[in-house]
């Protein structure tokens, strides 16, 4: 198979049928069900850790659970029990015959099965909050000035200057030190918005047709300078003050760090419409599809990266739309990047050109683009690509979060 998902399926099929048919086989002989399905799921699990690490992910050194053989064998025997003890109930309920041996125990199967994704979730859970809990040992990236400033904009004419000033004027402690850049990208406006950009932008740039925040936000980490770079977004939803705390967290060592809008302290002076509302929660809701961290807020337009960092990202994203956010952190687990999570001061705007239903439908579209290309190992870790603290620690470990796949 040419990707590791179809891999990892391959061996999950020839793994169960082994499963099913030596506890068939067993029973038909005569030994008592227990005994027969305790020999089957003791051979399967064998057969399913050998095959996963030696076929499955052959050709990936960044595997978490499958080099982990404590675990592995923990979690089999939690998985192994509730087969049992679901294979034991369908016989004693339904007095199934050795004839029906077979459906009996495909679903208990498939009940291990569901533990077993479970248990997996929970366990690379605490991995990936352990990687990320702690700040990077890294020394600081380089870079000509202290902040890089990125703001998306689409038809924001208007507004723009205003939000250039107001940036200005609230990161004066950087702008009077010559240490704040401001990088506009428009995203293919049909209005004048870059021509009003210049005038207080340091960086402008059109994209020649509108792609999505995340086309643009991606460019402006292309083209940022700075030691650590931001984004925020044009309606100023956060007010650009924040941006302080953010920058000290960088500075700090974090990789990343990313405001919530569900942080306990985070407050909010204007909310947003109900439907927006709803609309966030259950986006957040679907990310669990492709990430295996617990987050708050994905799609909070207030975060701030290494200056490095960005511009790895900036390389290994493609999502140009508002999944991009969720990518990022998609990135962040798989290249074991630190991430710090911050509470945020909402000032929701109504000018915001999120349209709650399309956007939605075209985020759930993206968030099934990224698990595709995840197990297709797109996003896979390279020496040249992620930064040397995390290619140490995923070579010396060998973890990545590869078990979606």
């Amino acid at each position: 198979m040419k990707n590791r998902f179809g891999r990892f399926a391959l061996v999950g099929t020839m793994v169960t049928i082994v499963d099913v048919a030596v506890e068939v086989g067993l029973v038909h002989r005569g030994l008592p069900v227990v005994v027969a399905d305790l020999g089957a799921l003791a051979l399967a699990a064998m057969l399913s850790y050998s095959l996963h690490r030696w076929v499955t992910f052959a050709d990936s050194p960044y595997v978490r659970w499958v080099h982990t053989p404590v675990a592995f064998i923990t979690i089999a025997v939690v998985a192994g029990a509730v087969d049992l003890i679901v294979l034991l109930s369908l016989v004693v309920t339904f007095e199934v015959a050795a004839m029906n041996m077979v459906a009996a125990k495909l679903v208990a199967v498939a009940v291990a099965a569901l533990v077993r994704g479970l248990a997996y979730r929970s366990l690379l859970w605490r991995v990936v909050r352990r990687d990320q809990d702690s700040p990077s040992a890294r020394e600081p990236s380089g870079g000509d000035v202290r902040l890089s400033v990125i703001v998306p904009a689409y038809c924001e004419g208007e507004i723009i200057a205003h939000t250039l000033q107001r940036i200005r004027a609230d990161l004066a402690k950087f702008d009077g030190e010559g240490d704040l850049e401001l990088v506009v990208v428009d995203d293919g406006s049909i209005d004048d918005t870059s021509e009003r950009a210049r005038h207080d932008a340091d960086v402008v740039e059109r994209l020649d047709h509108n792609r999505g925040k995340g086309a643009a936000v991606r460019r402006g980490m292309q083209l940022a300078s700075g030691r650590a770079v931001a984004f925020l977004d044009a309606d100023l939803a956060y007010s650009p003050d924040q941006l302080i705390a953010l920058v000290e967290r960088i500075e700090q060592g974090w990789d990343v760090v990313v405001g919530s809008r569900r942080h306990d302290d985070t407050t909010t002076l204007v909310r947003a419409g109900r439907l927006r509302e709803i609309g966030g929660r259950v986006i957040n809701l679907l990310t669990w599809f492709v990430l295996l961290g617990q987050y708050r807020d994905t799609q909070c337009g207030l975060k701030a990266f290494r200056g490095d960092t960005a511009r790895l990202l900036a390389e290994r994203t493609r999502i140009d739309r508002f999944a991009f956010d969720v990518e990022i952190f998609h990135l962040v687990e798989r290249y074991r990047l630190s991430l710090c999570e911050v509470q945020v001061r909402v000032e929701n705007s109504t000018r915001s050109s999120v349209r709650v239903v399309r956007d939605a439908a075209r985020m759930m579209m993206d968030l099934f683009r990224i698990r595709r290309w995840s197990a297709r190992g797109v996003y896979s870790p390279t020496l040249s690509t992620v930064p040397p603290a995390s290619v140490a620690g995923a070579a010396t470990t060998t973890k990545d979060a590869d078990v979606r796949s």
